[in-house]
């Protein structure tokens, strides 16, 4: 009965339903401390009492527990079926089965997406900026009017300048420059003339 104390017990193992992140999991540990090999298959049960088989894993068990992990999408408050086998001390389900929590691990999931829908309306004060720079924009478009005028500012700038005496003045010194010009030219000639004649 000694050695029998010793020997592997469906008591030695226990299985729970678990989130790793966003996704579910079942983790089964083993803590008995012979060492003794065991065969983890995991059901699930649904609706109508039929079962599905999701995964089958061998743990050697100790006394401080060692762990196998089942990736399981697994919803709220579903029921599975653990079977354990290892001959030839145990081939049983654990007592009760296993029950999921009321809360599934996607429900953590949408809390994050929902802190970025803020970011995008923190954006929209980042767009008010967006105006002043048309603002911007809008100086260069006057800018680009004030080119536009400025020739025709710049041909009545002329017209003005015809307008002007100093215009006149230039004309009429150059006039006077051509008739004192002309006029020396005629004397000289007129004196070559003369002296030619004497």
């Amino acid at each position: 009965m000694s050695s029998s104390a010793f020997a592997c017990n469906i008591s030695e193992f226990k299985a729970e339903a678990k989130c790793n992140g966003d996704k579910g999991v079942i983790v089964v540990t083993d803590t008995d401390a012979s060492g003794t090999p065991a065969t983890i298959t995991v059901f699930r049960t649904n609706n109508g009492g039929v079962e599905k088989q999701i995964g089958e894993q061998e743990v050697k068990g100790s006394v401080l527990g060692t762990s196998v992990t089942f990736s399981e999408k697994w919803k709220p408050n579903a029921t599975y079926r653990v079977h354990v086998t290892a001959s030839p001390y145990v081939d049983e389900d654990i007592a009760g089965g296993l029950t999921t929590p009321a809360a599934a691990c996607e429900s953590s999931t949408p809390t994050p997406p929902a802190s970025p829908k803020p970011s995008p309306s923190k954006s929209t004060p980042a767009g008010s900026p967006t105006p002043s720079a048309s603002a911007s924009s809008s100086a260069p478009a006057s800018a680009a009017p004030s080119n536009a005028p400025s020739p025709a500012a710049g041909s009545s700038n002329l017209a003005e300048t015809g307008a002007n005496s100093n215009t006149g003045l230039i004309a009429g010194i150059a006039g006077a420059l051509v008739v004192v010009g002309g006029g020396a030219v005629f004397l000289g000639m007129r004196r070559r003339g003369t002296r030619g004649n004497g």
